[in-house]
């Protein structure tokens, strides 16, 4: 005998005894179930405000123009998907501007799978905010509970609910995780009073509605900070009560009214170069504007390509303005036709005048 032979019926044998030693088998049942007892306040908390709120989030899909290179046909292609919430009984929807930018139309999916086309109604791109209307039974229009994002603290329970990744009704919570945040929109405005989180918010979820415990409004959901592009637990959410002051007038005019004081402002470059204080340079004024009628004379240059000297905005009611976006912000907190203290630099000078505000 060979000795593959022998290896061949050593493993035989083996096999053999450890199946004469092996124990007979036995019959096996499924195990019961433990009971589990009822949920606890915080998981009841979770179901009942997902519950409640789902049917107010809508799925987003945007569509984007694309010709075909060989027959020149235009056609429609999906572009991109986000979420937004239903504002009022009347189809107005709430979602981001960055989620619906480019798009040549876009459809909203409600909870029970229902699809309308929606008609662009107003956008705010400083804001990141825009407002979309859809035609649909009023019986399927259920609009978030509006809250407040003034009196929030750190560390309150907070819920975010939106179609991540294209996965529909997704709930995340967290917590508020810090306040007063400074975010940057799309126009590179800045974006006062953002509202930071740790419930996840990921690509998709972007325009969704951010809600406390009691299922209101607080924020919507606008971005994340995450190298890698997913949530890291820092997500970034528009306080619902500047969302509350905006979309008003975006349903109204399609646009933001705000105050302005008619100025054209240099830029940081030219502040440094002429060694001028921080503020607002001046380097044009609109006929007729609150800043021409106060009498302030914007930086001019001469016949001999000399820079003339003129006005540095430097305040707005006592308040300093360190550049264009502090004053815009400050014009922001005020209205059309109201008067504002502007404190102004001009040659080493500093002198105090009034302005009226108007519409931009």
């Amino acid at each position: 005998m060979s000795f593959r032979s022998c290896q061949v019926l050593r493993l035989l044998l083996s096999v053999l005894l450890f199946a004469t030693l092996a124990s007979p088998p036995t019959h096996a049942q499924p195990r019961p179930v433990t009971p589990r007892g009822p949920l606890d306040a915080q998981e009841q908390n979770n179901i009942a405000v997902f519950r409640k709120l789902s049917p107010s989030v809508v799925h987003i899909t945007t569509l984007a123009q694309q010709r075909d290179f060989f027959s020149r046909n235009v056609t429609e292609v999906p572009s991109g998907t986000g979420s937004g919430f239903l504002w009022d009984e009347q189809g107005h929807i709430v979602t981001n501007f960055h989620v619906i930018r480019g798009a040549s139309s876009a459809k909203v999916t409600l909870s029970d799978q229902s699809a309308y086309d929606a008609k662009l109604v107003g956008v705010d791109p400083d804001r990141d905010l825009a407002v979309l209307r859809i035609t649909a039974p009023r019986e399927k229009l259920s609009p978030v509970p509006m809250g407040s994002s003034r009196d929030l603290l750190v560390g309150q329970t907070v819920y975010a609910i939106g179609n991540p990744f294209g996965l529909d009704q997704t709930l995340t919570r967290g917590i508020v995780s810090a306040l007063n945040r400074e975010i940057e929109s799309m126009t590179q405005r800045t974006i006062r009073g953002a509202i930071q989180t740790d419930a996840a918010i990921n690509p998709g979820n972007s325009g969704g509605p951010l809600l406390d415990s009691a299922g209101r409004l607080i924020g919507v959901n606008t971005s994340i900070f995450s190298p890698s592009g997913g949530s890291n637990g820092i997500g970034f959410a528009i306080p619902a009560d500047e969302v509350n002051r905006v979309v008003p007038q975006l349903i109204q005019h399609g646009r933001v009214i705000r105050p302005a004081l008619g100025l054209t402002a240099g830029s940081e470059q030219l502040r440094q170069v002429l060694r001028l204080p921080k503020g607002v340079v001046l380097i044009g004024l609109q006929a007729g504007g609150g800043a021409q009628r106060a009498g302030l004379q914007p930086f001019l240059r001469g016949r001999d390509g000399r820079v003339v000297g003129g006005d540095v905005i430097t305040a707005v009611n006592g308040k300093p303005v360190a550049d264009l976006d502090d004053l815009l912000a400050e014009l922001e907190e005020r209205q059309v036709g109201d008067k504002v203290t502007l404190t102004v630099w001009n040659g080493g000078k500093t002198r105090q005048v009034q302005a009226p505000l108007s519409s931009d």
